[in-house]
């Protein structure tokens, strides 16, 4: 997806963006929006019940649908990928836990001469 950069407008006393028609429609929003404030920025989801997922099965009938050009992948799994060593991040989470909150560090005295 595209980077869009949109204009803060005043509304009142509060400030608004207006969202591309495109993106309401592929992401069905109606009259109203949830916002979520994240670590890395604002969640914007329609209100409602999720959008059901596709199946694997769903999925690839709707790919031999679309009639996409896979003709580089060959190429690319016959790069020797598999064979490279790789081991799972441990410990890393997108989203911090909220149960918890850290506790500070104590501050280190620095020793003048």
């Amino acid at each position: 997806m595209a980077t869009v950069k949109l204009k803060v407008a005043r509304i009142g006393n509060s400030r608004g963006v207006r969202l591309p028609a495109a993106s309401l429609r592929r992401y069905r929003i109606g009259e109203t929006v949830l916002m979520e404030e994240r670590s890395d920025g604002i969640l914007l989801r329609p209100t409602g019940p999720a959008v059901e997922k596709l199946s694997w099965e769903e999925t690839a009938r709707e790919m031999a649908a679309d009639h996409e050009d896979w003709s580089a992948w060959d190429a690319v799994a016959a790069d020797g990928l598999e064979d490279a060593p790789w081991e799972p991040v441990k410990d890393r989470v997108a989203e911090p836990s909220r149960r918890y909150r850290a506790k500070p560090r104590p501050r280190k005295r620095h020793e003048t001469l």
